[in-house]
Order: C-alpha cells, then structure tokens, then sequence
C-alpha cells in the first residue's frame, strides 16, 4: 500500500515540477531585460551541480549525518565499482545531447509543432520497455498509448491566427532540422530512461548514489558541451551572465526533476512518467490561460483533453501485465 501511495505521489509531484520548469522557463527565455541572457548549457551544467549536491545531502541523511559513512559509500559504490559506474555514462551522455537537441528543437520550430512531435517519446519508451525489460503491453496499453499521442496532438493543435513575422522567418530548412533534432531526442529519450530503469530495478544501490553517479557524467558532459557551444560568450561575459532570481527557479526546479524522475522510475514506470508528463502539458496549457491570458481554448483543446483523461484510465485498467515466463 505504501509502494502504491509513493508512486502516485512522486507523478503528482513530478505533473507539478513539469509544469512550474515549463511556465518559467517559457517565461523567462522571453523577458527582456539589459544584458545578455543566461546560457541554456549554462543552466544544465548547474542544475546537474545541485542534482550531485542534493544527493549527497539525502545520503548523509540516509547514514545518520556521519561524514565518516558517506565518505565510506561514495567510495565504495563509486570508486571501489568503477564498471558498475561507468555504466551509468551512457545514459548521462545521452540525456545531456537529449537537453542540447530539445534547444535546437525549439530554436528551429514553433511551441506547438515541438510540443506535439516530442510526445513521440512516450511511444519510443513503451517500444524500448517491451524490448530492453521484456515488459508485456496489454491490448488495452497499446491502445491508451494511441489515444494519448491522438488526445496530445488535438490539444496541441495550431488554430488559424494572423500571420506571425518570426514564424514567416522560419525557412524549411530550419524547419527540418528542428524535427530531426526532435525525433532524435525522442529515441534518445525513450532508450536512456529505460536504460536508467534497468538499471535501478537490477541493484539493490541506492537511488540518490545512482544518481550521484549519473549527475558526475552529466557534468563533464554539460561542461564539455557549454565550452565546445558557447565558449566564447562564457570567456566574455562569464558562466553566470544573464542570471537573475528567476534564472535561479528554473534551475532549481531543473534538479529537482532529475530526482522526481528517479523516484518516478524507482516505484512506477516510464510509461507512467510519460502520461504525468503529458498531463502536465494541459495544465501549463489551462494556466496558460486562466493567469498568463495568452492562450484561447478550442473545442478541438477540450477533446484532446478528454481523450487524454480517457487514455490515463485505459492504461491503469490493465496495469499489470501478464508476467514474462522467460524472465520467471
């Protein structure tokens, strides 16, 4: 019952970290202000800095505030287990060219064109789910996944609006990129998650030393990319340009999804992960609304909405899978 109770709480917390990241994120790549505006690889590479240090916070709690036993597990599970940690650069390098290809993605297409083709990536996890876990989908799962991504696609839908200069800039060839960049990172997306879970569910280690680990690669993979991508903005005006309170919430709230998705992993699954992740989007889109009043609802929005809601049950009335016999 407990199991059951924290897996329903971590996707309410993670529908909730989801929407606040995206409202102020939103918000604050478009404030204008004086100055340069903080760097995306920038704000990575210090949300997996905070991830770490949040981590070794939680397992000095876990061992009683005794500096001597946290430093003997990071040495014993990181140092003494270099295979064991190593593993874990593969799902860190590919979550960090995920970040990277999302900016692209969105440099390249408008909201609701990335919106809609990113929730491809709850379709590539259930793919790599069945595949990497050997986990077994119900007839009635594969049909909630289709009725989601239709429900998704409906809400997200473009309506007819006056002609928008930055869009008329937009030329097919950037355009495309943007939808590779978006593809690639749905598949990046759905096999790094998986690979994660894998993981998790194989070891009895745990979860904030995983993901110790995962935030260490993260890092240098983060600085790699922010020196190779926007050296010469960090050499002339810093690490920290553009920062402000607000640059500082979304960071946060940055490192708090990286351990809200591990909770999530760790007593759900990602399938699961995807549908608070798709309920997310429609409350960004209703706040969006009701408080930031850019956003006018279309009977088109309200039935994707009940497609959504409708898929979200679907999936739960066959939450169980018939068990794999050549995993027994």
């Amino acid at each position: 019952m407990a199991s059951v109770q924290l897996k329903y709480l971590s996707l309410g917390v993670l529908v909730f970290q989801t929407t606040s990241l995206v409202l102020t994120m939103r918000y604050s790549r478009t404030l204008q202000g004086e100055g340069p505006r903080y760097l995306a690889s920038s704000a990575v590479v210090v949300a997996e800095f905070l991830k770490i240090l949040t981590c070794v916070g939680l397992v000095f709690k876990d061992h009683s505030y005794s500096g001597r036993a946290l430093s003997s597990i990071l040495r014993q599970e990181i140092l003494h287990k270099p295979v064991e940690t190593l593993k874990l650069a593969i799902p860190s390098g590919i979550y960090t060219l995920q970040n990277n290809l999302l900016y692209v993605a969105l440099s390249n297409l408008d909201a609701a064109t990335y919106q809609v083709t990113y929730q491809l990536k709850i379709l590539t996890t259930a793919l790599f789910s069945v595949f990497m876990l050997g986990r077994r989908l119900g007839v009635y799962q594969w049909l909630s996944l289709l009725i989601l991504m239709a429900g998704i696609a409906l809400v997200q839908w473009p309506v007819d609006s006056p002609s928008d200069p930055q869009k008329d800039q937009l030329t097919t060839g950037s355009q495309f990129v943007g939808l590779v960049a978006v593809l690639v990172a749905c598949c990046s997306s759905g096999f790094a998650g998986v690979y994660f879970e894998k993981i998790l569910k194989e070891t009895k280690q745990s979860v904030w030393v995983r993901n110790i680990q995962l935030g260490m690669f993260g890092l240098v993979f983060g600085i790699f990319g922010m020196l190779a991508y926007d050296g010469d903005r960090v050499q002339e005006h810093g690490m920290f340009q553009g920062y402000n309170t607000l640059t500082w919430i979304v960071v946060a709230l940055q490192a708090l999804g990286g351990l809200v998705i591990a909770a999530v992993i760790k007593y759900a699954d990602n399938i699961l992960k995807g549908f608070a992740t798709s309920l997310s989007i429609i409350l960004s889109t209703l706040i969006s609304y009701f408080l930031l009043e850019d956003f006018e609802p279309t009977s088109v929005f309200f039935l994707g909405t009940v497609l959504v809601i409708m898929a979200t049950f679907l999936y739960g009335y066959e939450s169980k899978p018939a068990p794999n016999p050549s995993r027994a």
